[in-house]
């Protein structure tokens, strides 16, 4: 089961938001994307890569230039953040 969490999805409406502006099928395609990685995780969990100082694995998506903060939790995935590649991941 995948779970997002609340800031989560607060970032994927904020992404969608904003590249709806410029481009809204891009806007779509973007989030299609995301989802469907994310996804990947359920047949995949250790996908994503651990880095030090930061919490969970982060799951590189180079297609829209994001990552995933994630944790795997027993057979639960639960989705942190979603976050341009450009951004700063919080360290906690």
């Amino acid at each position: 089961m995948i779970y997002w969490e609340e800031e989560s999805l607060n970032d994927r409406e904020k992404i969608f938001e904003f590249l709806y502006e410029f481009n809204p099928a891009a806007a779509e395609k973007s989030d299609e994307v995301i989802e469907k990685k994310v996804e990947n995780l359920l047949l995949h969990p250790l996908l994503g890569v651990e880095r030090e100082r930061i919490r969970g694995r982060l799951l590189i998506i180079p297609e829209v230039s994001m990552i995933v903060s994630y944790w795997v939790d027993n057979s639960v995935i639960r989705v942190m953040r979603v976050l341009h590649q450009r951004q700063k991941f919080p360290t906690k």
